[in-house]
């Protein structure tokens, strides 16, 4: 009897000891990796407060205990996002300082501390029309970057039938030239941004010399090239790497205050890249248009051999070709490094399928073509954020570029031809 009455005794005070999980511990007894943190409001806890933390293998909630602390076990040591829902508040409490999103990597360590730091305040918000008007500058914004690219992605194509996958190192090569001489050897910017700019003609020049004209004198076929092409992006993709590292660094005066006009928001940057752009393609459009040059270029775009007949140096042409599209190339990265924003290695790898969606959606082989295809591209990536999460709206572009395809095969400006 003593020893049945001792066993209930240790039951009772095992299960009188036992307590339920904390409202601000999940999963930290399952994994061995912990994101832990506090929600504070000047300096006081908050209880109550939702936290979502998503990543690879967990997409986990929890609320604050009453000390404002939070615990979640996650599976491996990666990348989460923790967010914090403001709907979750007392009245009159907002985040402050960090945002309500942010990403959570771990170190050396396997518990990583994330913290939101509260603050009095109003809650703004941003009407749909708002939105929509600051979307579409953004896009028109976006979408004249991208055609200072992909204009010259056309006109080689045009011209030698190659679809040229390293253009978008091209694009990376003057967003690093400007980051070399504008941050690491403290030239001004604008002295910095024309040395980029020559630079990347000369290597437009370079590649054709050295590479795409000895094997368009050998017959390469332009399948074979396009698989070069390929190679050659890997190699300079992964040499900016091993020079720069896998950092984002920021070129000077890539943060400037925006300027309000009334619902739109834009800053000097921002009007200056638009300006910019406008005026360059202005540019091209007279040098395809007026010049001399210009002409033999859209004549070897629509017959390489009869311009050749007709007494027109389709090497040189090409070689001019080779020089802008690369130089229009790296105007098109810096200003991207500017809207983005930031530096990085495969910054140009990141646009290369919008470059190319936009080439064949406004017509292969055809710059002007090319520029309405940008500009519609740039545009639906931008308003589709209205209604898709922001990581979908590169998915949503090609969508787009698949529908009309299917309507019109061509592009919008191609030209039908008779295939067989």
């Amino acid at each position: 009897m003593a020893v049945m009455l001792l066993v209930a005794l240790t039951v009772a005070l095992f299960a009188g000891g036992a307590s339920p999980a904390h409202a601000d511990d999940v999963d930290v007894d399952k994994y061995d990796y912990v994101l832990a943190g506090n929600v504070t409001f000047n300096g006081e806890p908050l209880d109550g407060v939702l936290i979502t933390v998503t990543g690879p293998g967990t997409d986990t909630e929890v609320k604050t205990g009453a000390d404002g602390k939070w615990r979640v076990g996650v599976p491996e040591k990666a990348s989460y996002t923790v967010t914090l829902d403001e709907d979750t508040l007392p009245e009159g409490v907002v985040v402050t300082k960090g945002g309500n999103t942010m990403t959570a990597e771990f170190g050396l360590t396997k518990t990583k501390s994330v913290n939101f730091f509260l603050g009095e305040g109003t809650r703004v918000t941003v009407s749909f029309f708002d939105q929509l008007i600051n979307r579409v500058a953004n896009g028109l914004n976006f979408g004249l970057l991208l055609a200072l690219a992909a204009i010259g992605l056309s006109l080689i194509y045009g011209t030698t039938g190659l679809s040229n996958f390293a253009h978008s190192e091209l694009i990376t090569f003057g967003a690093l030239m400007t980051l070399v001489f504008a941050v690491n050897l403290a030239l001004p910017v604008w002295l910095a941004i024309l040395i980029a700019l020559v630079l990347s003609a000369a290597l437009g020049w370079t590649l054709d010399a050295a590479l795409w004209k000895p094997l368009r004198k050998r017959g390469v076929g332009v399948i074979q090239l396009m698989i070069v092409s390929i190679g050659l992006a890997l190699a300079m993709r992964y040499t900016y790497q091993f020079y720069v590292g896998g950092a984002t660094r920021q070129l000077p005066g890539a943060s400037p205050a925006k300027l309000q006009l009334g619902p739109l928001s834009l800053s000097w940057i921002d009007l200056t890249s638009m300006a910019i752009s406008v005026v360059v393609l202005l540019g091209v459009a007279y040098f395809l248009l007026r010049t001399r040059i210009g002409k033999a270029t859209r004549a070897v775009s629509d017959n390489p051999s009869l311009a050749s007949a007709s007494g027109i140096d389709v090497d040189f042409v090409i070689r001019v070709v080779w020089v802008i599209g690369a130089a229009l190339a790296g105007l098109s990265g810096i200003l991207w490094a500017y809207f983005r924003p930031g530096v990085s290695w495969d910054m140009g790898f990141q646009i290369l399928l919008l470059v190319f969606a936009a080439v064949v959606l406004g017509g292969l082989g055809t710059a002007f073509g090319a520029l309405v295809g940008s500009i519609i591209v740039g545009l639906f990536v931008e308003l589709s954020t209205l209604v898709l999460p922001p990581d979908m709206k590169f998915v949503g572009a090609l969508v787009v570029l698949i529908v009309v395809l299917l309507v019109r095969p061509q592009g919008i400006l191609g030209r039908k031809e008779r295939i067989g």
